[in-house]
């Protein structure tokens, strides 16, 4: 499944969240790329891409191999709330009907 988020955080300081919340899965050899991150684990793969994106805007594409509402899949979308509470920290979550 492919994933995105928008965020206003420097590309750098994504990729230094991004090793932070994935200890568990190990980084791949091709992890070396500067604005990408490859994790493998029991879970599955993922690639992480992080790119400047129209001035201030930092776009954050994940791509898992999991077919479906995968475990690895919610542990991205857990990542992209961490990346939104870090930017706004007051944020509270309200019904949208």
């Amino acid at each position: 499944m492919r994933h995105f988020y928008r965020s206003h955080m420097p590309p750098a300081e994504v990729l230094a969240m991004a090793d932070r919340f994935f200890p568990g899965i190990g980084l791949t050899p091709s992890a070396t790329a500067v604005r990408s991150r490859s994790f493998t684990g029991p879970l599955g793969s993922m690639k992480l891409t992080v790119k400047a994106e129209g001035g201030h805007y930092t776009f954050i594409e994940a791509d898992t191999d999991q077919m479906g509402e995968s475990r690895l899949d919610r542990n991205v979308k857990k990542f992209f709330v961490h990346c939104h509470r870090r930017e706004d920290p007051a944020h509270t979550l309200e019904a949208s009907y």
